[in-house]
C-alpha cells in the first residue's frame, strides 16, 4: 500500500468515510445547532422604536354629547342606524344638515330628525290608576297633593301627565316624556276612545240615556258619544260611557246639561290601555307591545 493512499485513510471528510462527519445527535444527520448566548445583544436595528407621547384627552362636557348618541338616547334608532341617517343628510341642528361622523351637540341644540324635533332622552310611558284628592295642575297651592308625586320615583325622565283629571276624578292616567304622544292625545280630534264609569245622584232616565246617545248641544257645541249604557247588575245610576275626548269635563257636562248630578267619574279604560291587576294608586310601565299600540292608535 502507497503512502499517499495511508493518507486518504487517515484524514477526516475523505470519501472513504461519507464525506461528512456524523453528529451524535440521535436524529441522523441535522446539524446541531449552537444555543444563543445569554450575553448575545440585539442588533442596532432590531430595537424598539420609542413610542410616540399620546395625545391629550380631550376633558369631556357633560352639556353635550355625540350627535349619533343623541339620536339614540331618543328612543329613534341605534346610533350604528343613527350614522347611517347623519350621512344621508336626514339630520339637522340648529336648522343645518350635518353630515359630519362625531359631531357633537348642545343639550340646548334643536335636533331634528327626519323633520320631527327630538329630546336625548329616552321615551318612556308609565300607566297610574289615580285615586282621589290629586291634582293634575301644574300650579297647585304648596303642600296639596299632586299626581307627580305619586310617579316621582319611576324615572329621572321629565314626566308629565296626559291631560287633565280634576281631584275628584279617578281612573287611568298616562305619564310620558314623548311630547307626540302628550299632543295626540290633548288635541279636540282624536281618533282613540276612552271609557268612563260615571255615578250619579239619582237614576238616569231611559229618555235621557237616548238623548246623550243622539248628541248633545253644550255651550253651542254638538257632544257626541260612541256608546252609553247602564252598567249590568248596577244601579240605573251607574253609568257607562264610551268617548274620544280625554277631557273629564266633557263628561261632567254631559250629565249636568241634563240636570244630574255626577257623583263619581273613573277612567276605566285609555286608548286599549285597562286597570287590570293595576290597584288604585299603583303605576307600571308599558310593555312594548303597548308602546306600539298607543303610537297606532
Amino acid at each position: 500500500m502507497s503512502r499517499h493512499q495511508d493518507n486518504d485513510k487517515s484524514r477526516p471528510g475523505s470519501a472513504r468515510q461519507g464525506g461528512y462527519k456524523k453528529s451524535s445527535n440521535s436524529r441522523g444527520n441535522a446539524p446541531v445547532r449552537k444555543a444563543p448566548s445569554k450575553f448575545t445583544t440585539k442588533p442596532e436595528a432590531a430595537k424598539e422604536a420609542p413610542k410616540a407621547p399620546k395625545s391629550p384627552k380631550r376633558p369631556s362636557n357633560p352639556d353635550e354629547m355625540r350627535l349619533n348618541r343623541y339620536i339614540s338616547n331618543s328612543g329613534m334608532c341605534s346610533r350604528r342606524d343613527a350614522d347611517i341617517y347623519i350621512q344621508s343628510g336626514n339630520v339637522k341642528v340648529n336648522g343645518e344638515v350635518i353630515t359630519e361622523m362625531g359631531h357633537r351637540v348642545k343639550l340646548t341644540d334643536v335636533v331634528q330628525f327626519d323633520g320631527v324635533n327630538i329630546t336625548p332622552e329616552k321615551k318612556e310611558y308609565i300607566l297610574l290608576n289615580k285615586p282621589k284628592n290629586f291634582s293634575t295642575a301644574g300650579d297647585d297651592a304648596i303642600g296639596s297633593a299632586n299626581v307627580l308625586d305619586l310617579v316621582k320615583n319611576a324615572s329621572k325622565a321629565n314626566l308629565i301627565p296626559v291631560g287633565r283629571m280634576d281631584k275628584t276624578t279617578t281612573g287611568l292616567l298616562l305619564f310620558t316624556n314623548d311630547t307626540e304622544i302628550v299632543q295626540k292625545f290633548t288635541v279636540p280630534n282624536q281618533r282613540s276612545s276612552k271609557v268612563y264609569q260615571v255615578t250619579l245622584d239619582k237614576n238616569l232616565k231611559y229618555e235621557d240615556l237616548e238623548r246623550i246617545q243622539k248628541g248633545l248641544m253644550i255651550d253651542d257645541h254638538k257632544v257626541f258619544v260612541e256608546e252609553i249604557t247602564y252598567i249590568e247588575d248596577q244601579p240605573k245610576s251607574e253609568i257607562g260611557i264610551k268617548m274620544k275626548t280625554s277631557n273629564v269635563k266633557v263628561v261632567r257636562k254631559i250629565f249636568e246639561h241634563l240636570k244630574y248630578d255626577v257623583l263619581k267619574v273613573d277612567r276605566v279604560t285609555f286608548a286599549g290601555l285597562t286597570k287590570k291587576n293595576l290597584p288604585r294608586g299603583d303605576w307600571r310601565f308599558l310593555t312594548e307591545q303597548e308602546i306600539i299600540n298607543l303610537k297606532n292608535s
